[in-house]
Protein backbone atom coordinates (compact mmCIF):
# COMPACT_ATOMS: atom_id res chain seq x y z
CA UNK A 1 0.00 0.00 0.00
CA UNK A 2 2.29 2.54 -1.15
CA UNK A 3 0.26 5.75 -0.20
CA UNK A 4 -0.11 4.35 3.53
CA UNK A 5 3.54 4.98 4.35
CA UNK A 6 3.73 7.93 1.64
CA UNK A 7 1.51 9.87 3.74
CA UNK A 8 3.04 8.95 6.95
CA UNK A 9 6.34 10.02 5.39
CA UNK A 10 5.44 13.44 4.62
CA UNK A 11 3.96 13.56 8.20
CA UNK A 12 7.86 12.92 9.28
CA UNK A 13 8.16 15.41 7.05
CA UNK A 14 5.69 17.73 8.78
CA UNK A 15 4.43 18.63 5.65
CA UNK A 16 2.55 16.01 3.63
CA UNK A 17 1.99 12.70 1.92
CA UNK A 18 2.04 12.29 3.86
CA UNK A 19 3.78 11.85 6.27
CA UNK A 20 5.57 9.32 9.81
CA UNK A 21 5.29 5.69 11.33
CA UNK A 22 4.51 5.33 15.51
CA UNK A 23 6.85 5.00 17.71
CA UNK A 24 4.86 3.37 20.18
CA UNK A 25 6.52 4.38 23.14
CA UNK A 26 3.51 6.76 24.48
CA UNK A 27 5.79 9.23 26.03
CA UNK A 28 7.10 12.24 24.60
CA UNK A 29 10.65 12.75 26.17
CA UNK A 30 11.65 16.62 26.20
CA UNK A 31 9.27 19.56 24.13
CA UNK A 32 11.36 21.75 21.72
CA UNK A 33 11.76 25.37 23.16
CA UNK A 34 9.04 27.22 21.48
CA UNK A 35 7.18 24.08 19.97
CA UNK A 36 3.53 24.17 20.69
CA UNK A 37 1.76 21.20 19.83
CA UNK A 38 -1.72 22.81 20.49
CA UNK A 39 -1.47 26.23 18.67
CA UNK A 40 -0.05 27.27 15.37
CA UNK A 41 -0.38 29.92 13.52
CA UNK A 42 -0.43 30.03 9.70
CA UNK A 43 2.31 31.90 7.51
CA UNK A 44 3.46 28.90 5.18
CA UNK A 45 0.03 28.40 3.11
CA UNK A 46 -2.88 29.96 1.59
CA UNK A 47 -6.25 28.95 0.25
CA UNK A 48 -6.00 27.84 -3.44
CA UNK A 49 -2.70 26.23 -2.98
CA UNK A 50 -2.52 23.30 -4.77
CA UNK A 51 0.49 20.62 -4.66
CA UNK A 52 1.23 17.60 -6.93
CA UNK A 53 3.72 14.49 -6.44
CA UNK A 54 5.06 11.57 -8.60
CA UNK A 55 5.54 8.28 -7.01
CA UNK A 56 7.79 5.90 -7.73
CA UNK A 57 8.07 2.08 -6.14
CA UNK A 58 11.34 0.97 -6.67
CA UNK A 59 11.02 -3.43 -7.06
CA UNK A 60 14.17 -5.43 -8.19
CA UNK A 61 16.13 -2.56 -8.56
CA UNK A 62 13.50 -1.22 -11.15
CA UNK A 63 12.09 2.19 -10.64
CA UNK A 64 8.45 1.99 -11.46
CA UNK A 65 5.95 5.42 -12.35
CA UNK A 66 3.07 4.40 -9.73
CA UNK A 67 1.08 7.43 -9.42
CA UNK A 68 0.03 10.63 -8.14
CA UNK A 69 -1.00 12.65 -4.84
CA UNK A 70 -2.62 15.94 -4.92
CA UNK A 71 -2.90 18.40 -1.90
CA UNK A 72 -5.25 21.05 -2.36
CA UNK A 73 -6.26 24.07 0.51
CA UNK A 74 -9.95 25.57 0.59
CA UNK A 75 -10.87 28.23 3.11
CA UNK A 76 -14.67 28.66 4.97
CA UNK A 77 -15.20 30.83 7.26
CA UNK A 78 -13.21 29.81 10.35
CA UNK A 79 -11.54 26.76 8.92
CA UNK A 80 -9.38 25.07 6.42
CA UNK A 81 -10.04 22.30 4.12
CA UNK A 82 -7.10 20.13 3.55
CA UNK A 83 -7.78 17.05 1.15
CA UNK A 84 -5.04 14.92 -0.03
CA UNK A 85 -5.79 12.57 -3.25
CA UNK A 86 -4.01 9.74 -4.06
CA UNK A 87 -4.27 7.23 -7.41
CA UNK A 88 -1.91 4.93 -9.09
CA UNK A 89 -1.73 5.26 -12.92
CA UNK A 90 -3.52 2.88 -15.16
CA UNK A 91 0.11 1.08 -16.37
CA UNK A 92 0.88 0.36 -12.45
CA UNK A 93 -2.85 -1.10 -11.83
CA UNK A 94 -2.08 -4.73 -12.95
CA UNK A 95 0.56 -4.89 -10.05
CA UNK A 96 -1.91 -2.76 -7.11
CA UNK A 97 -4.48 0.01 -7.97
CA UNK A 98 -5.40 2.78 -5.07
CA UNK A 99 -7.95 5.05 -4.87
CA UNK A 100 -7.41 6.90 -1.54
CA UNK A 101 -8.57 10.18 -0.32
CA UNK A 102 -7.97 12.00 3.02
CA UNK A 103 -10.02 14.89 4.32
CA UNK A 104 -8.88 17.30 7.36
CA UNK A 105 -11.13 20.83 8.52
CA UNK A 106 -8.95 22.33 10.51
CA UNK A 107 -9.24 25.32 12.60
CA UNK A 108 -7.73 28.51 11.30
CA UNK A 109 -6.12 30.28 14.83
CA UNK A 110 -4.63 26.89 15.71
CA UNK A 111 -4.29 24.11 12.97
CA UNK A 112 -5.82 21.68 15.13
CA UNK A 113 -8.18 19.25 13.30
CA UNK A 114 -11.83 19.98 13.82
CA UNK A 115 -13.30 16.77 11.74
CA UNK A 116 -11.21 14.38 8.97
CA UNK A 117 -12.30 11.96 6.86
CA UNK A 118 -10.55 8.68 5.64
CA UNK A 119 -11.56 6.99 2.28
CA UNK A 120 -9.33 4.18 1.01
CA UNK A 121 -9.39 2.05 -1.46
CA UNK A 122 -6.08 -0.10 -1.87
CA UNK A 123 -6.17 -3.11 -3.81
CA UNK A 124 -8.75 -5.56 -1.70
CA UNK A 125 -8.84 -3.20 1.29
CA UNK A 126 -11.49 -0.89 2.06
CA UNK A 127 -12.01 1.71 4.90
CA UNK A 128 -13.92 4.47 5.82
CA UNK A 129 -13.38 6.40 8.92
CA UNK A 130 -14.92 10.13 10.60
CA UNK A 131 -13.79 11.72 13.28
CA UNK A 132 -14.52 14.47 15.19
CA UNK A 133 -12.52 16.37 17.46
CA UNK A 134 -13.62 17.92 20.74
CA UNK A 135 -10.43 19.88 21.09
CA UNK A 136 -11.63 21.63 24.58
CA UNK A 137 -12.02 18.43 26.12
CA UNK A 138 -9.39 16.45 24.60
CA UNK A 139 -11.41 14.09 23.10
CA UNK A 140 -12.58 12.31 20.07
CA UNK A 141 -15.70 10.11 18.52
CA UNK A 142 -14.44 7.81 15.76
CA UNK A 143 -16.71 6.19 13.32
CA UNK A 144 -15.33 3.27 11.15
CA UNK A 145 -16.21 0.60 8.80
CA UNK A 146 -15.86 -0.72 4.78
CA UNK A 147 -18.56 1.33 3.83
CA UNK A 148 -19.83 4.88 4.61
CA UNK A 149 -23.56 3.41 5.02
CA UNK A 150 -22.15 0.79 7.60
CA UNK A 151 -20.18 2.53 10.21
CA UNK A 152 -18.95 1.78 14.26
CA UNK A 153 -18.97 4.57 16.57
CA UNK A 154 -16.50 5.21 19.39
CA UNK A 155 -15.12 7.68 21.70
CA UNK A 156 -11.74 8.07 22.80
CA UNK A 157 -9.88 10.25 25.15
CA UNK A 158 -6.49 11.93 24.24
CA UNK A 159 -3.81 12.28 26.36
CA UNK A 160 -2.80 15.78 24.66
CA UNK A 161 -3.16 17.86 21.81
CA UNK A 162 -2.97 15.51 18.86
CA UNK A 163 -3.57 15.97 14.90
CA UNK A 164 -4.12 13.50 12.58
CA UNK A 165 -1.50 12.75 8.96
CA UNK A 166 -3.21 15.29 6.96
CA UNK A 167 -3.25 18.37 9.76
CA UNK A 168 0.00 17.41 10.70
CA UNK A 169 1.70 18.03 7.61
CA UNK A 170 0.47 21.84 7.77
CA UNK A 171 0.90 22.16 11.36
CA UNK A 172 4.87 21.13 10.95
CA UNK A 173 5.09 22.81 7.60
CA UNK A 174 4.68 26.45 10.29
CA UNK A 175 7.22 25.27 12.63
CA UNK A 176 10.38 27.25 12.64
CA UNK A 177 13.51 25.34 11.89
CA UNK A 178 16.10 28.16 11.42
CA UNK A 179 16.99 28.21 15.34
CA UNK A 180 17.19 24.24 15.65
CA UNK A 181 20.39 22.50 15.88
CA UNK A 182 21.75 19.58 13.56
CA UNK A 183 20.81 16.33 15.04
CA UNK A 184 17.20 18.35 17.15
CA UNK A 185 14.56 16.70 17.86
CA UNK A 186 10.55 17.97 18.24
CA UNK A 187 7.62 16.32 18.91
CA UNK A 188 4.13 15.15 17.43
CA UNK A 189 1.06 13.63 18.64
CA UNK A 190 -1.33 11.77 16.12
CA UNK A 191 -4.01 9.83 16.44
CA UNK A 192 -4.73 7.47 13.72
CA UNK A 193 -6.47 4.15 13.79
CA UNK A 194 -8.05 4.80 16.60
CA UNK A 195 -5.08 5.33 18.64
CA UNK A 196 -2.47 7.81 19.90
CA UNK A 197 1.13 8.13 18.67
CA UNK A 198 3.35 10.32 20.33
CA UNK A 199 6.66 10.72 17.27
CA UNK A 200 9.62 12.36 17.31
CA UNK A 201 11.37 14.01 13.87
CA UNK A 202 15.03 14.75 13.49
CA UNK A 203 16.30 17.73 12.05
CA UNK A 204 19.21 16.88 9.55
CA UNK A 205 20.20 20.31 8.61
CA UNK A 206 20.20 22.45 6.02
CA UNK A 207 21.19 21.37 2.37
CA UNK A 208 22.70 24.05 0.07
CA UNK A 209 21.79 22.82 -3.15
CA UNK A 210 19.12 19.49 -3.94
CA UNK A 211 18.72 18.65 -7.33
CA UNK A 212 14.60 17.96 -7.75
CA UNK A 213 14.11 16.70 -11.03
CA UNK A 214 11.76 18.52 -13.57
CA UNK A 215 11.66 20.96 -11.09
CA UNK A 216 15.37 22.34 -10.75
CA UNK A 217 17.94 23.16 -7.57
CA UNK A 218 16.51 24.30 -4.10
CA UNK A 219 18.53 25.01 -1.11
CA UNK A 220 16.30 22.70 1.41
CA UNK A 221 16.20 21.51 4.84
CA UNK A 222 16.11 17.82 5.71
CA UNK A 223 14.35 15.85 8.36
CA UNK A 224 13.93 12.05 9.16
CA UNK A 225 11.17 10.52 10.96
CA UNK A 226 11.10 7.54 13.28
CA UNK A 227 10.53 4.14 11.73
CA UNK A 228 9.74 0.56 13.64
CA UNK A 229 10.07 -2.71 12.26
CA UNK A 230 6.98 -3.97 11.08
CA UNK A 231 4.49 -4.65 7.95
CA UNK A 232 5.86 -1.55 6.01
CA UNK A 233 9.51 -1.40 7.65
CA UNK A 234 12.71 -3.35 7.88
CA UNK A 235 14.39 -2.87 11.10
CA UNK A 236 17.09 0.04 11.39
CA UNK A 237 14.92 1.58 7.98
CA UNK A 238 16.12 5.25 7.75
CA UNK A 239 13.42 8.01 5.77
CA UNK A 240 14.70 11.18 4.56
CA UNK A 241 12.40 14.34 3.56
CA UNK A 242 13.28 16.94 2.02
CA UNK A 243 11.92 20.64 1.51
CA UNK A 244 11.93 24.30 0.53
CA UNK A 245 14.11 26.87 3.05
CA UNK A 246 12.24 29.61 2.62
CA UNK A 247 8.80 30.62 4.21
CA UNK A 248 6.64 27.87 2.38
CA UNK A 249 8.47 24.83 3.96
CA UNK A 250 6.66 23.09 0.67
CA UNK A 251 8.35 19.31 0.85
CA UNK A 252 10.33 18.80 -2.51
CA UNK A 253 11.52 15.15 -2.38
CA UNK A 254 10.99 11.78 0.10
CA UNK A 255 13.07 8.98 0.23
CA UNK A 256 11.46 6.29 2.16
CA UNK A 257 12.39 1.96 2.75
CA UNK A 258 9.74 -0.26 2.71
CA UNK A 259 10.01 -3.93 4.24
CA UNK A 260 10.17 -4.51 0.03
CA UNK A 261 11.89 -2.21 -2.13
CA UNK A 262 11.53 1.39 -1.51
CA UNK A 263 9.33 4.94 -2.37
CA UNK A 264 9.97 8.03 -3.81
CA UNK A 265 7.91 10.96 -3.76
CA UNK A 266 8.96 14.05 -6.32
CA UNK A 267 7.19 17.47 -6.82
CA UNK A 268 5.81 17.80 -10.06
CA UNK A 269 3.50 20.91 -9.54
CA UNK A 270 2.70 23.47 -7.75
CA UNK A 271 -0.12 26.28 -7.51
CA UNK A 272 -0.72 29.51 -5.47
CA UNK A 273 1.88 29.42 -3.13
CA UNK A 274 1.92 31.52 0.03
CA UNK A 275 5.33 32.94 -0.72
CA UNK A 276 7.94 33.32 -4.25
CA UNK A 277 9.78 29.95 -3.76
CA UNK A 278 12.97 31.95 -2.71
CA UNK A 279 14.82 29.08 -2.01
CA UNK A 280 14.96 28.00 -5.92
CA UNK A 281 18.67 27.86 -7.24
CA UNK A 282 18.12 27.71 -10.80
Amino acid sequence: MWTFPLMKSFLALAFLYFPFFPSGNGQIETETPGFDLCESGNTAFRAGEEVVYKIYYNWNFVWLSAGEVTFRVEEQPDAYKLTATGRTYASYEWFFKVRDYYEAVVDKTTLRPIRTIRDVQEGGYRLYEKVEYQNGRQTVTSWRGKEKGKLTPKDIKLNGCAHDVLSAIYFVRNQPFDGLAKGATFPMRVFLDREEYNLRIKYLGKIPDLEVKNQGRFKAIALSPETIAGTVFSEGAVMTVYATDDENHLPLLINSPVSVGSIKAVLKSHTKLRHPLASRLR
